[in-house]
């Protein structure tokens, strides 16, 4: 009982003397790294944790005097804490990969939410983020002021499916409000242990669009960020036999038709996924049968496990007629990064042995994280509904 008071105690703590009260903190708590700022993904005010653009290092403090040890896991890797005589810990990071970092802080053997950072889902929790910026390189995920934006709109729809009402976030382009336009659709799923906001606030999908439409290098589209997993709790029953693929189709697809301006044909939809999300983007359009449906196709770290032995048989035969796969898919887009291993190009070498028709983009030095995402789905959105 004392070990749970002790954790109650702690974690109140942290959300209650986090370093967004800087002038109620200990002086030691004020003396910033030099050269660091603080993480563009920190709350209003939050001084930590700081991020040294040339080290690539993190820096995190926190007012914890009764804890007994402190340590940040980023990734796999865990970072301990020290405690100076006023009870503030202080944990440097070894150099981090650019791109963005879920986190979380451990006091004790809780793992808890830094309050002093905004709160991304991910590892199916609340969880901190940190973003190790890139050069000029990034700019194309950046807001731009001298672009036009578009819109995210925040909406919920029925599923009869799932029994409930569910969230959708739907990307419009700046010219939406404009005129009388229709737009093709592209519907874009997020990974496990994360959520329809992932797109978002982690991947910047809204800033990607807009550079690239100014730019001319994307054509104008709505996306549809939705989400890929089904609700249930003791009050709520899905449709017995009934997947998510089937409230994609055959509820959220209408849906969207009816509430937006869409070019309302497969000709004009599209369907992508990142890692989770590109496996169900492959049962959703292949396995399923609904490539009537769409005509484009894309997995960002999403599609492995089909080789030499299961490529004619894989998603229900889908691949076995090669050329009529290839005259109704308009673009099957296939991206992940250098850091992720064979799975991916195994597939991919294994799909063109059986002549199917893929075109890939490979990020660079990057892994099974938001920078690979980023980076794959800025080249998707050049490719996407050209003609």
């Amino acid at each position: 009982m004392k070990r749970m008071y002790l954790l109650a105690a702690l974690a109140l703590l942290i959300a209650g003397t986090g370093l967004s009260a800087q002038n109620t903190l200990p002086k030691a708590m004020t003396t910033y790294e030099a050269g660091t700022y603080p993480s563009e993904t920190n709350v209003l005010r939050a001084e930590y944790p700081r991020v040294d653009p040339v080290s690539r290092k993190a820096y995190f403090k926190f007012l914890l005097p009764l804890a007994h040890t402190v340590t940040v896991t980023i990734g796999n890797d865990e970072y301990k804490g020290t405690k100076d005589i006023d009870g503030v810990w202080t944990i440097e990071t070894a150099p981090l990969v650019v791109g963005f970092h879920y986190y979380f802080v451990n006091v004790d053997g809780a793992r808890l939410t830094d309050p002093n950072s905004n709160s991304y889902f991910g590892y199916t929790a609340n969880a901190g983020g940190i973003e190790v910026p890139e050069g000029p390189e990034g700019d194309y995920y950046r807001f731009n002021k001298d672009v036009p934006h578009g819109q995210i709109r925040s909406l919920n729809y029925y599923s009869e499916i799932n029994g409930t009402y569910r969230h959708v976030n739907v990307y419009v382009p700046a010219s939406y409000e404009q005129g009388k336009k229709r737009y093709p659709v592209l519907y874009l799923l997020h990974g496990m242990g994360e959520n329809e906001n992932g797109w978002v606030n982690q991947g910047y999908v809204n800033f990607i669009l807009d550079n690239l439409i100014a730019s001319g290098e994307a054509v104008e589209m709505i996306v549809v960020v939705m989400s890929g997993d089904i609700r249930t709790t003791p009050t709520i029953r899905t449709v017995p036999g009934k997947t998510v693929s089937d409230i994609y189709v055959n509820e959220l697809v209408p849906f969207i038709d009816k509430t937006f301006r869409t070019l309302a044909d497969r000709e004009h939809r599209a369907m992508a996924g990142l890692s989770r999300g590109g496996s169900q983007t492959t049962a959703t359009v292949l396995t399923n049968h609904n490539i009537d449906k769409f005509a484009w196709m894309a997995t960002l770290s999403g599609l492995g496990g089909v080789n030499k032995d299961n490529v004619a048989t894989i998603f229900d035969g889908a691949f076995a007629d090669p050329a009529a796969f290839n005259r109704q898919m308009r673009l099957f887009h296939i991206s992940w990064g250098t850091e992720e291993g064979a799975r991916f190009p195994g597939s991919v070498d294994a799909l063109r042995a059986q002549g199917i028709n893929c075109v890939t983009y490979i990020s660079e030095g990057t892994a099974h994280e938001w920078l690979t995402w980023r980076r794959g789905f800025r080249d998707l959105a050049t490719k996407l509904f050209r003609k």
